[in-house]
């Protein structure tokens, strides 16, 4: 839905000298510092120049600390005139869920359920596992397969290391994957929350949390650094940029209908539904190359 990300926003951050236009905003959680807004402004604002944001209800500067952030209004301001603000325009990815025709991403899923075991964002263990029943656990994609030809154009295979030959592009690398409970993967690939490897793995969330993991940290099971295994900090990274990217600028990105039951017409809610040629084209890119977001 367009334009679903803003309901609910009580935070909001504008360009001083226009105080009635928001830059953006978001759903305040209660892991989110003031440090963290910061940071995460600085993933959003293109200045020229040091700038202060300024809650403007008190008129006070915000500073790097980990103060819980308050609800409200906040004006961005550059100390000199001479600087220029505005909002980046990186784009931020489409992401979907589609299910594999070719089982290209079986060593994938194997690799990352044997290295996991668990749902790295709950904690919730498969007890089942020795009988390999994986029901309701999936290996989720940090950087999606349906964008592979951006992974690899913008260079983000190098930071994967255990390539399966030299003409693997490394999107199904166990570097790449994370093992996740059905519903909170559909929630991580809709950037509803992201891990941030800069603040103690910390996961933050975007969209009220309904699973009450805002604030809790990425299990050490699936972060080992010294392991040829471990996924990597980069991808962690790049997700929680796409996600401030996908909530908090402007009305923020569309939300994409998941749940296409039998007998719906999924392409005519996908026409009739935001963004529809940015949708196809990332659903049609993962079935052509027969690759999955969903296992």
């Amino acid at each position: 839905m367009a334009g679903a990300r803003a309901i609910g926003r009580d935070v909001h951050f504008y360009l001083f000298s226009e105080p009635d236009k928001p830059l953006g905003g978001m759903r305040l959680s209660p892991s989110v510092t003031e440090k963290n807004f910061l940071s995460m402004l600085g993933i959003l604002i293109v200045a020229s120049g040091p700038y202060r944001v300024t809650l403007r209800s008190t008129g006070s500067d915000l500073m790097p600390t980990d103060q819980p952030l308050k609800r409200g209004h906040y004006d961005v301001r550059p100390y000199s005139r001479r600087d220029t603000i505005s909002i980046t325009d990186e784009p931020c990815i489409t992401r979907i869920l589609s299910r594999t025709i070719t089982g290209r991403d079986d060593i994938f899923r194997a690799r990352v359920r044997e290295r996991d075991g668990k749902c790295v964002i709950t904690g919730t263990v498969n007890v089942r596992a020795q009988m390999d029943n994986w029901r309701g656990f999936e290996a989720a994609h940090i950087f999606p397969v349906s964008s592979e030809e951006y992974f690899v154009q913008n260079g983000f295979s190098r930071w994967i290391t255990n390539r399966m030959g030299g003409h693997d592009t490394a999107i199904n690398s166990s570097q790449n994957g994370l093992l996740m409970l059905s519903t909170i993967h559909q929630c991580f690939d809709g950037f509803d929350f992201s891990v941030n490897p800069d603040d103690g793995y910390k996961i933050t969330s975007f969209d009220g949390d309904p699973f009450r993991i805002d604030g809790k940290v990425l299990d050490p099971i699936c972060r080992d650094h010294n392991s040829e295994a471990g996924a990597r900090d980069e991808l962690l990274r790049w997700h929680f940029r796409q996600a401030v990217l996908a909530n908090m600028r402007g009305a923020g990105e569309a939300s994409f209908e998941m749940d296409f039951p039998p007998g719906t017409d999924m392409m005519g809610e996908i026409f009739n539904g935001p963004e529809p040629a940015k949708r196809m084209k990332a659903e049609l890119f993962s079935r052509l190359n027969g690759v999955s977001s969903a296992y």
